[in-house]
């Protein structure tokens, strides 16, 4: 027989008894699957764990704990980069070796979350209101109708510079990136609740107070009347201009329509955002080649979502109220 992997305890457990019933050595290889050597080692009390195979490690642990200071240093860097600098610090590699070691490390390359910068007091005021939010149940979340706009681009291939980052490092800042703007698109309007979605809206030009009005004339009160019936709801929109302006508030009082407050900059506390993720990564399958074949993707996979999906979005409000707290940014009194 060729070399086995080192006995294991129930093993050494069957040779000792097959031993005291008076079984040969080769008996006892054959009945267990093993080599006669093996047998005789454990037998003679000489059987220890195999040396390790394999070619040594071409690098050591302080040249490895330099990599993990290079890769802390920048996110964002290629691998060329980690392996240039790493060179530099004395430790010859080549580039399979480099993606090796960051990989044990527990880093993954991955296309970085875009989130917008906050400043000091606006996240303040985030922690301000989560904590408000606290006690908030999935019920009470069930009430709120959630709207945003998203911008959808005819080109998904090219996703720009990617990060290294560990598991739940997704929303860390320095592995975060800005957005950017691509040509050839088309903005949509869209609201949802825990009860599914309402109908869309693509807005042409720029929007300010009076066609967002319109917008909610035409597309939030339906999508009120289908996902809420005659039940109360409250709106939800972001901090932009046309939603803060005076004639937009008189708009809500006016028709009896309470609006929630929300912190500005905040996009990763709206669960739509995860309705608008879906639909773009359907829509890189799709691959549209015309600005009327884009419009007619989004609508078919913007229709596809279901009920089911929407409520587990809006359930998982506490956790993202939570995970604000949970931050700590500033210390408070909270």
């Amino acid at each position: 027989m060729g070399k086995t992997a080192d006995l294991t305890a129930v093993q050494k457990a069957i040779i000792d008894t097959l031993k005291q019933e008076g079984k040969t050595q080769k008996e006892i290889s054959e009945r267990i699957g093993c080599s006669q050597s093996a047998v005789s080692r454990h037998l003679s009390g000489k059987s220890v764990g195999r040396k390790k195979c394999g070619r040594k490690c071409c690098t050591t642990r302080r040249g490895d704990r330099t990599l993990r200071k290079i890769v802390e240093k920048d996110r964002f860097q290629t691998l060329g980069d980690l392996r240039k600098q790493w060179t530099e610090s004395g430790v010859e590699t080549s580039r399979a070796t480099v993606y090796r070691r960051v990989q044990e490390m527990g880093y993954r390359c991955r296309i970085p979350q875009v989130k917008p910068l906050l400043n000091q007091k606006q996240r303040q005021k985030r922690l301000t209101w989560a904590t408000e939010k606290q006690h908030w149940t999935v019920a009470q979340w069930s009430k709120v109708l959630f709207s945003d706009e998203s911008k959808f681009c005819m080109s998904f291939g090219n996703q720009g510079a990617r990060v290294w980052r560990k598991t739940g490092e997704r929303e860390m800042p320095k592995c975060l990136k800005s957005s950017v703007k691509y040509p050839q698109s088309v903005m949509v309007w869209g609201a949802m609740s825990a009860a599914g979605v309402g109908p869309l809206c693509f807005i042409k030009g720029r929007v300010n107070a009076a066609s967002y009005q319109e917008i909610l004339e035409h597309f939030m009160l339906p999508s009120a009347e289908k996902l809420y019936r005659n039940e109360d709801f409250i709106f939800q929109h972001d901090l932009a201009p046309a939603r803060s302006a005076k004639t937009t508030g008189k708009w809500f009082t006016d028709h009896g329509i309470t609006v929630l407050n929300w912190p500005a900059n905040s996009p990763d506390l709206n669960p739509i955002e995860n309705l608008w993720d879906i639909v773009k990564r359907k829509l890189r399958d799709a691959r549209p080649n015309t600005l009327d074949e884009l419009k007619a993707a989004i609508e078919a996979s913007w229709a596809s979502i279901t009920p089911q999906q929407c409520h587990r979005l809006i359930a998982s409000m506490p956790r993202r109220t939570e995970a604000v707290i949970s931050a700590k940014v500033f210390p408070t009194k909270y």
